[in-house]
């Protein structure tokens, strides 16, 4: 697997930020440091509607809970390797099938009951039976969850797989108390090394450190993760001290304010590919020749350097470049608006307005305005809709697919074949990539990551969807602030790691 790239400066640096931690703005004086080292407040942008991953889709809910309230058996670090978890070790059987999982001890809940293989046999079943939310596919290869005893778990897949243990660090591999299911939204009871303290629906969790945590303990006790929509207020925040660490500054063109020995900018990869969809199913992007156009109208680099101060990289494909199966496809759909006249001719939609759904957030809003213009160069109206994100987008968009185009940051891992499949809310015909897939992920390594560079190569060729670029992951922090991590590699954000120097 390939290294991400890490790059990090301190002090006279420009940057962009997509962390927000709150804390003392400057030089503070004995009492109030001795205050903050206890705690520590990080702002994000897009706030979760409710603590229920299981039930409702996007990153902002397991940003907040896996790895903090939720484990997995396995995680990922931030080079992207799979590192134990709740399973001290585990074994693979010879025919690849059966994983056999030895779990840690002394393992509790934060409701304080105990930790046992039953919890894990409960929670994988679970998935598979009472979850709503589209990613628990990633689990039907699972064919049956033996317990032998309390501190030992077999899982036997239907196939050999190239993808299980790793979708195991995401999400689906959160681990649940078998009584700890019945209030989801509102209550989260899961072995990670806090318990949320207060939930303040659209504005702020509150997360506090357990005392009966079975690893190592946080620096930090109190970590509260604030919500911003404008990123202007949030820089304000940082500014003032409201804030300690901005996690994702949604406006590049404000990290030059600070250039001083104050601050700390981090820079690193994620996994967040800044889709601009298109409804294959129905409506007017239905026809190839309708989303081709696009694909030549669109002039990414200007996207990325008008609409994101030139933060991100361009990568043509739903694969970032720390997934194994990267491969450089910005060359497939060049940038050709003479080209896209034509399309647009030949598909009979001159002058045709769409209904372009964008979600209220400043990436996104900053992309519409720019890719709508280009558009309406070639001969293509686009009909902007702003959605409040996440509750109207994720009804109206997602779930019932009533739109025609959109433009989403798609920050789960390895989310290809999810994004990209029949009942997803894009509506790609997958009968091709679902063939490649199956003997990719049964196959050997090499098999495995040729057959993904196929499918992402098919999906971008099909002009299924724009990759416009991949979503940077930019830190402003105060200088003191340590253990910020570089690159987003999975979905959550850990907390664990802060601490003040």
């Amino acid at each position: 697997m390939k290294t991400p790239r890490i790059m990090a400066w301190v002090a006279a640096a420009a940057a962009t930020s997509l962390f927000l931690t709150a804390c003392s703005a400057g030089a503070s004086d004995s009492g109030e440091d001795a205050a903050k080292k206890d705690s520590m407040t990080i702002a994000f942008t897009a706030e979760p509607v409710n603590l229920d991953f299981t039930s409702t889709s996007g990153v902002a809910i397991p940003e907040a809970l896996m790895e903090n309230v939720y484990e997995s058996l396995v995680r990922v670090d931030g080079e992207g390797e799979i590192q134990p978890a709740l399973a001290e070790d585990w074994d693979v059987s010879d025919d690849r099938k059966t994983y056999t999982f030895h779990l840690q001890e002394g393992v509790k809940f934060s409701n304080g009951a105990d930790f046992t293989s039953e919890d894990v046999k409960f929670s994988y079943e679970r998935v598979q039976k009472d979850w709503k939310n589209a990613l628990k596919s990633k689990m039907d290869i699972v064919d049956s969850i033996d317990t032998p005893d309390d501190a030992t778990v077999e899982i036997t897949l239907k196939k050999p797989s190239n993808t299980w243990l790793f979708n195991l660090t995401s999400l689906v591999g959160a681990v649940f108390d078998t009584e700890g299911t019945g209030d989801l939204a509102n209550e989260a009871i899961g072995t990670g090394p806090f318990e949320i303290e207060k939930f303040n629906r659209g504005q702020s969790i509150d997360f506090t450190a357990r005392d009966d945590y079975w690893g190592e303990a946080p620096a930090v006790q109190n970590v509260q993760f604030k919500y911003f929509k404008d990123a202007v207020s949030a820089s304000n925040a940082l500014k003032s001290g409201e804030i300690d660490v901005v996690s994702n500054l949604q406006a590049p063109e404000l990290a030059g304010e600070f250039q001083s020995s104050d601050y700390q900018i981090v820079s690193g990869t994620t996994n967040g590919e800044v889709v601009l969809s298109m409804n294959n199913a129905e409506g007017i992007f239905k026809d190839k020749a309708a989303r081709e156009a696009v694909m030549h109208a669109i002039d990414r680099k200007a996207v990325l350097d008008t609409a994101w101060a030139g933060y991100g990289e361009l990568i043509g494909s739903m694969v970032p470049p720390t997934d194994p199966y990267y491969e450089d496809l910005t060359s497939v759909w060049d940038y050709d608006p003479e080209k896209a006249k034509e399309l647009v001719k030949e598909a009979g939609i001159d002058g045709e307005e769409f209904a372009f759904t964008v979600p209220n957030l400043p990436y996104a809003k900053a992309i519409s305005e720019i890719v709508s213009s280009q558009l309406e160069e070639v001969g293509l109206t686009a009909k902007i809709e702003t959605q409040e994100f996440p509750a109207v987008w994720l009804d109206k968009t997602f779930t019932e697919h009533d739109f025609d185009m959109s433009v989403i940051n798609h920050a789960e891992p390895r989310d290809i074949l999810t994004v990209f499949s029949k009942d997803y809310y894009i509506g790609y015909d997958d009968a091709k990539t679902a063939k490649i897939a199956e003997k990719a992920d049964t196959g050997t390594e090499e098999e495995y990551i040729s057959g993904m560079k196929e499918i992402a190569k098919t999906i971008t060729e099909d002009a299924a969807s724009d990759f416009l670029f991949l979503f940077p992951n930019l830190v402003i922090a105060k200088a003191d602030v340590a253990g910020i991590p570089a690159n987003r590699v999975s979905d959550a954000f850990r907390i664990a790691d802060l601490s003040w120097n």
